[in-house]
């Protein structure tokens, strides 16, 4: 039996200043499964990151609709949805630089209300499970590397255990090596946690790593 746990039915998009028959992406359906990665790809223009906004609940579609766990984006609260039930990844990172890397995901645990005997330890332990230790915890953001910054976003994102994880070209900024290693994380999440990962990427070498590949082309 399938995991299904996001879904896309008929949905259309098109911007707000844009005329009535020009649509960004046009009836798209589509399910994503838990325990796999989907790597979407797409020209410039196509609506890669437009298409992660409406999945993540950013962007409302111009028609059909967007379902987790079956229940429609429209009729859900989105604050909550972003900050309880999805992760979110970003190419910048989006850490708050004055703070050291072990008070971001704090941070995004008390933005959460997420309850646990302690925090330090908890964080300690996410930290770990993306290779960091409490030394990189315990530094600013900006004293660490590309590479390090990402672990900590996902780190963060994965703060209130999600069973989504939306990327948006999370390995954008990083060299081949710590690149892969990203991928390693995010398979790790998808195939040991059950988690369903979902990454807009230009890379070839991240295509590769995915369980599955779409393709999204620019609507004429």
């Amino acid at each position: 039996m399938k995991n299904k746990l996001l879904r896309l039915d008929k949905v259309s998009y098109r911007y707000k200043d844009a005329k009535k028959d020009e649509f960004v992406f046009k009836d798209l359906s589509y399910e994503f499964e838990e325990g796999k990665i989907y790597a979407i790809r797409g020209k410039s223009g196509s609506g890669k990151t437009t298409l992660l906004s409406l999945l993540s609940g950013l962007e409302r579609p111009t028609l059909g609709d967007v379902y987790f766990e079956e229940k429609n984006l429209r009729k859900v609260k989105l604050d909550y949805y972003r900050s309880n039930l999805i992760g979110i990844v970003f190419q910048s990172f989006n850490l708050l630089p004055h703070l050291t890397a072990a008070e971001n995901i704090k941070l995004s645990m008390n933005i959460s209300h997420i309850k646990c005997k302690n925090k330090n330890e908890k964080v300690l332990e996410l930290l770990n499970n993306v290779g960091l230790d409490k030394s990189h915890g315990n530094r600013r953001v900006l004293k660490l590397s590309g590479g390090e910054q990402q672990r900590v976003a996902i780190a963060r994102s994965l703060s209130y255990n999600p069973k989504l994880i939306l990327a948006d070209e999370p390995t954008g900024n990083l060299d081949k090596e710590t690149e892969k290693e990203i991928m390693n994380i995010f398979k790790k999440l998808a195939h040991e946690e059950k988690k369903c990962v979902i990454i807009v990427t230009h890379s070839d070498n991240v295509s590769k790593e995915a369980d599955v590949v779409f393709d999204l082309k620019k609507h004429n």
